[in-house]
């Protein structure tokens, strides 16, 4: 965690940035963002310097700088007293530089071609490069806290935060996938890149020795994490959002999913973590003819599960955010996909999220779906349902923390009371998930998971809603109070509406 008198800055600074006239926080994060990179540079310059100087030789291998462009050093341009100099040299020279820059050969400055300096008072411009020089770069851990800190401000930014997952479900997502080192994991839709940040977090942690060895190394830095976005703002800001994770060369780019030709990558891939986007429709002709042959659909979460199937390996494993309708949507696209992932694919298991998790922004309905690609094989043999009723936070729009911070997410640091489960129910899903080929085989449907077999969700249609399979204990009303019997039916009122609003949107 950053540290409180590190937050207040950054907060001065967000505030410095909106009575300025930049609201949008995604604007405000990639000004940050240039900044962090150029500091950067400086410090690839700096290093090779040292190496020439130690060997002797003289020679700066590939130097970012050349002798005329000193003065758009960090070192440089950070120590002039005149801030109105700082802000022209930053403004005229420094941001053509940026946009012109192909000697670092990485894919953080390919994404630098259309950068655009909008901090508008050299005074704010001094408070800002202050603050990034301060950011002890050299530390993962608190740089990357930083970042996070900043990216957790789109949370509060009205309608910029659907590109954020909440860290905590990816934690889960990834808690159950067990990325590894011999993996190569793949989020097409990857925005501020959360998922693979979260994932080379937990090879770093759980299999350290990939660090201690040049092969493991080159891997982890260059090969294990690939990313696609349409959006070139996300990309600056998830390929940012790695380096300052420690991971030095990602491979980030610029790529339309769905469109036509962007199908090269078939096979590539071991592991696939994502939130693509959904209730979108796309047009036919820009969409890619493979895919449509897979499924025939408009919808664009129906078409990233195709994409998915296409890109992974064989064997390969994929842990994917839905909405409720992908689980029992009528339409031939809907049951064609479903019956894929049951027949001809091994879909492992169902968890069936909050309605609120992604608030204030969408009260959707949504379930993670896990599954393994055996190229048609199938392997379905059952298929395990989790009904996550509390996820840590308040689920209105406030979605505020409901238990102390080590007792949050899905692996906390203490243990739980069953009051406390009540308010957080994801260290129970990753407890069953792992016993999911155990005692979970012969829980009963009345508790929060259980297994159903492949041959009944066949003779449902191929029907994946947890509540087709759930059964609800009804109690001896003699012995209940009328006002729980209340509650229930608000719920289920609530429920049915819910369901209602989604069948129309699935219908539109």
């Amino acid at each position: 965690m950053i540290t409180g008198e590190l937050k207040s800055k950054v907060d001065a600074v967000w505030s410095r940035f909106w009575s300025g006239g930049i609201s949008n926080p995604l604007e405000v994060i990639e000004q940050i963002t240039y900044l962090l990179f150029m500091r950067r540079l400086d410090d690839l310059q700096t290093t090779a310097e040292k190496k020439a100087q130690f060997t002797g030789t003289g020679v700066i291998e590939n130097p970012v700088f050349l002798p005329d462009q000193q003065h758009l050093r960090w070192s440089r341009f950070k120590t002039l007293d005149d801030v109105q100099e700082m802000y022209d040299v930053v403004s005229n020279d420094v941001f053509p530089f940026l946009r012109e820059l192909g000697g670092d050969d990485s894919t953080y400055s390919h994404h630098m071609a259309n950068a655009r300096f909008t901090i508008p008072t050299p005074q704010l411009l001094d408070r800002v490069v202050q603050l990034v020089d301060k950011i002890p770069l050299q530390n993962r851990d608190t740089n990357g806290d930083l970042y996070e800190y900043l990216l957790s401000k789109l949370n509060s930014a009205g309608q910029n935060g659907q590109f954020r997952t909440p860290r905590h479900i990816i934690q889960l997502m990834i808690e159950m996938t067990v990325p590894t080192p011999d993996d190569r994991i793949c989020d097409p839709a990857c925005g501020t890149a959360g998922f693979l940040v979260a994932a080379s977090e937990y090879v770093r942690t759980h299999s350290p020795e990939v660090m201690t060895d040049a092969e493991g190394r080159e891997k982890y830095h260059h090969h294990m994490f690939h990313g696609y976005d349409f959006d070139s703002t996300m990309l600056r800001i998830g390929s940012m959002n790695m380096l300052l994770h420690g991971v030095e060369g990602p491979d980030i780019r610029y790529r339309d999913s769905l469109a036509e030709g962007a199908s090269e990558d078939i096979g590539e891939y071991s592991l696939l973590l994502a939130n693509p986007p959904f209730s979108g429709s796309l047009d036919y002709e820009t969409t890619s003819n493979k895919l449509l042959k897979t499924v025939k659909t408009k919808k664009t979460e129906l078409l990233f599960l195709a994409l998915f199937l296409d890109l992974l390996d064989i064997g390969g494993r994929a842990a994917v955010i839905v909405p409720d309708g992908v689980l029992f949507g009528s339409s031939n696209a809907h049951k064609t996909l479903r019956r894929i992932l049951v027949e001809e694919e091994q879909l492992e298991a169902v968890v069936k999220l909050p309605a609120g998790v992604f608030k204030p922004y969408a009260g959707v309905s949504t379930a993670i779906l896990f599954f393994r690609k055996t190229g048609g094989a199938g392997g379905t043999d059952h298929v395990w349902f989790y009904d996550v009723k509390a996820d840590g936070m308040s689920l209105d729009d406030k979605r505020q923390e409901l238990l102390p911070a080590d007792k949050l997410g899905s692996t906390p640091t203490v243990s739980f009371t069953e009051s406390e489960h009540n308010k957080n129910n994801l260290p129970d899903v990753l407890a069953r998930w792992q016993d999911r080929e155990g005692a979970e085989r012969d829980r009963g449907r009345m508790e929060q998971s259980f297994c159903v077999s492949k041959q009944e969700i066949v003779d449902s249609g191929y029907d994946l809603a947890i509540n087709r399979y759930q059964e609800i204990a009804i109690a001896d009303e003699d012995h209940r109070d009328p006002l729980h019997i209340i509650d229930d039916l608000q719920k289920l009122d609530n429920e049915i509406r819910f369901s209602l609003a989604e069948l129309k949107e699935m219908l539109r």
